[in-house]
């Protein structure tokens, strides 16, 4: 682990925090924006052919057909270990719970006497994109197509790259079966993303596409999003620890470290007003990290508040908007509720990130590079649309088409107020006049 160490005033946090992630961002291979528009042609181009050539060229592995057979994702969720398949079972169970709760449909309002009800309908089809580069992740299956069932979406599709075999890794596919997936494909890379945005002759178009992946698929995300929905762009994983002196900092350490599993251009930081808290984390990371060589040499920063205590360092982590945020300190609570910023947030010293990582529940689909700024988890609502219905009687149209002719006609479109008049058998008074 490269440990960095640094003193901060507590003033002006939104300025430590861009020096922050200029310090962790990393450069994107170069000329990814065309070879991923390349990809993107050549899909949309050769279909099916081209996308299992590209697999075979990227992923060092054929497909022998892009759909995966039913009995294929039957067969991946019977081998499974008991004890693999119960605990994907119970992660499953426990995000349908949160998703439930969360998939509130429709309300209704009457202004003016007008009826305007705002619905939340679930798009017709779904693809939740696993990534199979360094390691089969079932949970991002589970974290997808759950939340997409959830929603009501009638086609929830699964797409991961193929292994030696010709098909995604036994463990993606049980995961869809237990996700309760409609289809799987055998397909990852930009290549995938382009197949389920404008479909080929054994891929039928999606309307959303979630999950992460490597540059290359977000990429694909980005330039597909003419046409298809996307959850957001999922960059490096990020955690910040904000503690005082009471932590422990073993668990601490080891949450770090499990953070950097994910790879060497993770963003950690740790903030304290206690130096001595620091320092014991610090010495943790020395000690553990040598004998966990699956935790890449990722950067860590660990910040000193020597002005301004928990609360700077609270206006530290709002400005930095992190992915995961640790909370851990006396008054947890209060502090954590304040973070508004935050993909999520963990509370208390059990609270490990792992925990929202795998089966507690929450999302791990989460905004990364502060963009928990303007956005949140997936969950239900990526998988849906609002859809607004309008119904005006001829008691509400009377005030309604006089206001509606007056903003219409000082906005040059006088028609509009001649068509909302015509409702309640008025004509329109005389031409229009353009506001000044």
């Amino acid at each position: 682990m490269r440990v960095e160490r640094r003193s901060w005033d507590g003033s002006d946090p939104r300025g430590l925090a861009a020096e922050l992630r200029a310090a962790a961002e990393c450069e994107l291979p170069a000329g990814i924006a065309e070879a991923v528009a390349t990809t993107i042609e050549s899909v949309r181009v050769g279909g099916d052919a081209t996308v299992i050539e590209l697999g075979e060229r990227f992923d060092g592995a054929r497909a022998a057909a892009l759909r995966v057979p039913d009995e294929e994702l039957d067969r991946a969720l019977d081998s499974l270990r008991p004890g693999l398949r119960e605990a994907l079972k119970r992660a499953a169970a426990n995000i349908e719970t949160v998703a439930t709760a969360q998939a509130a449909s429709s309300w209704t309002s009457e202004p003016d006497a007008a009826r305007i009800e705002i619905a939340e309908v679930p798009v017709a089809a779904a693809a939740v994109y696993a990534p199979g580069g360094r390691a089969p992740y079932p949970s991002s299956v589970l974290m997808g197509a759950v939340p997409a069932v959830v929603a009501g979406v009638e086609r929830v599709a699964v797409a991961s790259p193929s292994g030696p075999g010709g098909l995604p890794h036994d463990v993606v596919l049980a995961a869809a079966r237990i996700a309760g997936a409609t289809e799987a494909y055998a397909m990852g890379g930009a290549q995938a993303i382009a197949a389920l945005a404008y479909g080929t002759e054994s891929v039928s178009p999606v309307d959303v596409i979630a999950g992460p992946g490597s540059p290359w698929v977000q990429e694909a995300k980005l330039q597909c999003s003419r046409v298809v929905g996307i959850d957001g762009y999922a960059g490096p994983s990020e955690l910040m620890v904000v503690c005082d002196g009471s932590a422990d900092p073993l668990p601490l350490a080891l949450d770090l470290l499990a953070q950097a599993e994910h790879g060497p251009d993770s963003p950690l930081l740790v903030v304290s007003p206690s130096g001595d808290a620091l320092e014991a984390i610090g010495d943790a990371l020395d000690r553990l990290a040598p004998g966990r060589p699956s935790a890449h040499d990722a950067r860590v920063d660990l910040v000193t508040v020597d002005s301004g205590g928990m609360a700077a360092a609270a206006a530290l982590a709002q400005a930095y908007a992190p992915e995961h945020v640790e909370v851990v300190c006396d008054g947890a609570e209060e502090i954590a509720a304040e973070l508004t910023t935050s993909g999520c947030v963990f509370t208390g010293p059990g609270a490990a990130v792992a925990f929202g990582d795998y089966a507690a529940g929450s999302n791990h689909i989460l905004p990364t590079g502060g963009a928990g700024r303007f956005t949140g988890p997936v969950g239900p609502g990526t998988f849906r649309r609002r859809i607004s219905r309008v119904s005006v009687d001829r008691v509400a149209a009377g005030p309604l088409a006089a206001a509606v002719d007056e903003i219409a006609r000082a906005e040059g479109f006088p028609v509009h107020g001649e068509s909302a008049l015509r409702r309640v058998g008025e004509d329109a008074s005389g031409p229009g006049e353009s506001a000044s």
